[in-house]
């Protein structure tokens, strides 16, 4: 069991509530969204971003979480590259400008809360996780952002 200092738990619970914020964000954009590929990279999304609350979680419930060594390490198993979207209406393409600029805002949020929640946490099991998290939150501004260029969004 470990034990967190009243600032952690402070953290911790921002920290919860911004990735329920990116799950249910994502999850919403998923549906929303008129590109059928960028559908598929807000559902990914929003599965990593579940487990980043679970991870939370985890922490929130005195339990340092289990990290390998190669954890995040690996690649994707999905799409990450993109080529512009050929058949984008004009509101299809505001549309899904609009939501990549809202999730890329919340990430790099995000990013910056797990940023400090590093330097604020005491024990390097946490601190490792979290920067792992954060590592990832800025991944996925780069997907956002890889999306946005190669369809001239950005």
């Amino acid at each position: 069991m470990i034990k967190l200092t009243e600032k952690e738990k402070l953290l911790l619970k921002d920290l919860k509530n911004q990735e329920q914020l990116c799950v249910d964000k994502y999850t919403a954009a998923s549906s929303k969204a008129k590109a059928e590929d960028l559908k598929s990279l807000f559902k990914n999304i929003a599965a990593i971003e579940q487990g980043h609350l679970n991870t939370v979680n985890t922490i929130i419930s005195g339990k340092a979480p289990s990290m390998s060594p190669k954890q995040g390490q690996s690649k994707p198993k999905f799409k990450t590259t993109f080529k512009a979207v050929s058949n984008y209406s004009a509101a299809g393409k505001k549309n899904d400008k609009y939501l990549c600029s809202d999730l890329l805002a919340t990430e790099k949020y995000v990013s910056a809360t797990y940023n400090t929640c590093v330097f604020e946490f005491a024990q390097p099991k946490l601190r490792q996780a979290l920067n792992h998290i954060q590592k990832e939150e800025q991944m996925h501004g780069e997907w956002l952002y890889g999306y946005m260029a190669a369809n001239g969004m950005y």
